[in-house]
This record gives C-alpha cells, sequence and structure tokens, in this order.
C-alpha cells in the first residue's frame, strides 16, 4: 500500500509468529499475532471532520449511517480549467447519497504516474455537494484538493458540513450510476482523523 507523499510506509510484520508461539501453548496449540505500524492516510481511506477540524467529529463519533449502506451515485467529474474537475448532476440527485466521482484517474494506481498532479473538485461543485446535502463524497483519485493550494478548500468546507471525504477509491467504471450502497467503514477511533476502510458497493 502507497502512503500519501512524504509519510512512512506501513510496516506490516509478526509480534508472534505460529512457530514462536508455540512455547506459551506447552505445544498444544499456536497462533499468529500481527503487528500494524502506519500513518492513517494510506491506500484508500476516509476523512472525518476531525482531519481538519479541532472542533469536529473524529472517527469515533462519525454516524453509521452515513458511511455505512449509504444510497450511492457515480458521477463523472468533467473538466473544468485546468486541473479542476466539476460534477453536472441534479441537486436532488445527490441528496443523502454517497457520491463518488470518476476521473479515471485510478488507472495510474501502482505507478509513479498516479502522483502528478492530479484533478481536483471545483469551487461549484464543492458548492453543490454541500447545497445538496450529501452524506458522503469519494474520488478516484488521490487528493480531492489542488495540494498546490495549502488552503484545501474542499477538505475545509466539505468535512465542516459533515460530508465524510473517501480518497484513492478504485474501478468506480464497474459499478451502476445508482441502485447500489457504499461502505466506507473505518474502526472507532477516539481522536482519530483518518482511517484505511475496504471500500465497496453491494449491488
Amino acid at each position: 500500500m502507497r502512503a500519501y507523499p512524504g509519510f512512512p510506509s506501513p510496516k506490516i510484520q509478526p509480534f508472534i509468529t505460529h512457530e514462536g508461539s508455540r512455547s506459551r501453548y506447552d505445544g498444544k496449540a499456536e497462533f499468529y499475532i500481527g503487528r500494524v505500524d502506519m500513518v492513517g492516510n494510506v491506500g484508500t481511506y476516509i476523512d472525518s471532520p476531525f482531519h481538519r477540524h479541532a472542533k469536529g467529529l473524529d472517527l469515533n463519533q462519525i454516524p453509521l449511517e452515513s458511511i455505512a449502506g449509504v444510497g450511492g451515485i457515480v458521477v463523472d467529474g468533467l473538466p473544468s480549467s485546468k486541473r479542476s474537475i466539476k460534477i453536472d448532476c441534479d441537486e436532488s440527485a445527490l441528496h443523502d447519497r454517497a457520491v463518488l466521482i470518476r476521473t479515471g484517474w485510478d488507472e495510474r494506481w501502482g505507478t509513479e504516474r498516479y502522483w502528478e498532479l492530479g484533478p481536483f473538485l471545483s469551487d461549484e461543485s464543492i458548492d453543490l455537494l454541500i447545497r445538496s446535502k450529501a452524506k458522503l463524497v469519494g474520488v478516484d483519485f488521490w487528493n480531492i484538493d489542488d495540494v498546490e493550494n495549502k488552503a484545501r478548500p474542499a477538505h475545509t468546507r466539505l468535512l465542516r458540513a459533515n460530508i465524510m471525504i473517501v480518497e484513492h477509491l478504485a474501478n468506480l467504471s464497474a459499478l451502476p450510476r445508482t441502485g447500489f450502497r457504499f461502505y466506507a467503514v473505518p474502526p472507532r477511533i477516539v481522536s482519530g482523523a483518518s482511517f484505511p476502510v475496504r471500500a465497496f458497493a453491494e449491488i
């Protein structure tokens, strides 16, 4: 799994191996105990409001109905200006939905080209998502914001509105436009900001 640029890669290793555990059980049983050391922003992950706002909801406080079994809609990210993208969709279609934005950038996953300056959400798209009261927005690229803009308006505004963000999605082309439920559930971590999820859709 690749971490966000500049962050350390995760280390997944044994804490106790099957062989090393046998003496604990007098040779009658054996167990593997794993250990994971990582930052929260690795792989496909969800951002809680606490990620951007110190008084925002953390991973322990996110309502389950906002991230599990949420009616989903796939919308295409259309070029707007420079690298920004817009979504062209009726406001009512996004209400209470998991809005998954497809650009095809995920085809670069596993290559250095994935980390090139990529698409980001336009101001008008942020406005639309907030007006429509979407529950969650997911993207198939590595940052919903323009990484050259340190103000990070998409994270700032969406998370302030309690619209969760899932980054690094893949395979959105396999989904129908609507008619599915989306899941992106992290562990309930007090003061948790971001954490990997196994994002999937139920059709």
